[in-house]
């Protein structure tokens, strides 16, 4: 019987499955958002343990579509990853965040390079692994700080707007 239990540990190490008690919780990650251009909110458990929970995924992208088109596009879920960290290093993580931007279609990008400043030609919103977000009683300043400490990709401080820009490209800031 021991070899037997021994023998099914290892199939489901090598087979990818962690070995794991039956009744040992898996943690969560979660996210609470408000978009400040739909006025819509989300609240998911968009993680369990190791595993990307798929139904979550896809609330996510719809939530984040792009609200000029209503087109939406699969994120990377490393942001959300950095979104999460990000929320327990300014000791908030059950704050919800305002997002100001998350996926652009290339129409969208073009328009609003065509309207205001600082829009990069190749943003990374049009690939899905870039938001804009603020954080309702935390400075942009403190929440700037904390996305550079992470130093899971790029950074973009917009004090003037009261926003950052946080994406999962090549650690940078601007």
């Amino acid at each position: 019987m021991f070899v037997r239990a021994v023998a099914v540990a290892v199939s489901l190490v090598v087979l990818g499955f962690p070995a794991r008690a039956a009744d040992s919780p898996q943690p969560e990650r979660r996210l609470r958002m408000f978009h400040t251009h739909t006025g819509e909110r989300l609240d998911v458990v968009y993680r369990r343990g190791e595993t990307y929970v798929s139904d979550s995924l896809d609330k996510l992208n719809h939530f984040l579509r792009d609200h000029r088109t209503g087109d939406v596009h699969l994120y990377d879920p490393r942001l959300f990853d950095v979104l999460a960290d990000l929320l327990d290093s300014v000791a908030h993580p059950n704050a919800e965040i305002n997002i100001i931007c998350g996926y652009r279609t290339p129409w969208s990008n073009e328009f609003l390079r065509s309207h205001s400043t600082g829009v990069a030609k190749n943003s990374l919103h049009m690939q899905a692994e870039a938001i804009d977000i603020r954080l309702p009683g935390i400075s942009t300043l403190a929440l700037r700080d904390a996305a550079l400490k992470l130093a899971r990709g790029g950074v973009g401080y917009y004090p003037k707007s009261n926003f950052i820009h946080v994406d999962v490209g090549r650690v940078r800031r601007w």
